[in-house]
């Protein structure tokens, strides 16, 4: 056989050869196109797919965690203004934490979630009246504090069905906005909710109940008083219209005769965004960053 008919056979079988994968490119072209038609499945690059989940997706950040049966005492005094990094990423969901990163980075939603063993029982989700704030300059302004610190109520409210201990929950049980640094008199508390009873000012009542209390401090320094340091703190208090006794969640408090210790309705966690709308939904699963699809956007 010439060299001529040998290079015309091997041309001839590569021709058929890439006929055949041109035929088969365009079928599954084609297949794909029905598809698309007929269903609504896109294909897209890896490319396009993160850049679709970085327009559609928001985070929240695990700012802060409090159990109040650990051992550590997250009161008025303790971790909020301290710009240090308590607990670990193990067991932020688990025990007392913060995270000073998230502390100090500006935010403009907050939501806090209270949950059992890391899965959602309860949330609530607010826009923060002053965007662009950390949570660490919003606890350092405590003189005068009394600041409510969002508008409009929750955006997003959320209950399991299955919830237990709801009559008094300090986040769940009222209404209203969040109000930070709430101080009266030698008493303050950290989160409060304007449903529930604001002391006044000047009031030494020790009637205003929340997450991160102390009935003998100065609240505008967050200093405890020389003596009184593990004697009136306690992390959680109840929704109650009474100072003594003064029922607590768990054993997170301190030595004053009018505690009495209660049972622990779960985990308080204070997620914060920049951007995310809504939350997850009751049962779904805790991570110290959770991603979603938000619901508003407000500009």
């Amino acid at each position: 056989e010439s060299d001529a008919s040998m290079w015309t056979n091997v041309s001839s079988g590569i021709n058929a050869e890439y006929g055949a994968f041109t035929t088969f490119c365009l079928s599954f072209k084609m297949i794909l196109l029905l598809l698309w038609f007929l269903c609504g499945i896109e294909v897209a690059t890896a490319s396009e797919v993160e850049k679709i989940e970085r327009v559609t997706l928001s985070t929240w950040y695990l700012g802060m965690n409090l159990n109040p049966a650990d051992g550590h005492v997250m009161d008025f005094t303790t971790g909020w203004v301290d710009d240090v990094f308590i607990g670990t990423y193990k067991e932020a969901l688990k025990k007392d934490y913060l995270n000073r990163v998230v502390w100090r980075h500006p935010v403009n939603y907050i939501a806090i979630v209270r949950h059992q063993a890391g899965k959602v029982d309860a949330v609530k989700v607010f826009r923060f009246k002053e965007g662009g704030r950390s949570l660490l300059s919003r606890f350092l302004a405590m003189n005068p504090g009394r600041e409510v610190g969002t508008e409009g109520g929750p955006i997003q409210e959320s209950v399991s069905n299955n919830a237990q201990n709801m009559g008094d929950d300090p986040v769940f049980s009222v209404g209203g906005d969040l109000a930070f640094n709430w101080a009266y008199s030698n008493n303050g508390a950290r989160i409060v909710l304007t449903g529930g009873r604001l002391s006044a000012a000047n009031e030494n009542d020790d009637n205003t109940h929340g997450l991160g209390n102390h009935f003998h401090c100065n609240p505008l320094t967050g200093i405890a008083n020389q003596g009184q340091e593990k004697v009136w703190n306690h992390e959680i208090s109840n929704i109650q219209d009474r100072s003594s006794p003064t029922l607590v969640q768990g054993t997170d408090h301190g030595t004053g005769n009018k505690y009495t210790s209660g049972p622990v309705y779960g985990n308080y966690a204070i997620y914060v965004s920049e951007d995310a709308t809504s939350f997850l939904e009751p049962g779904q699963e805790l991570d110290i960053e959770v991603n979603v699809l938000p619901k508003y956007k407000f500009f």
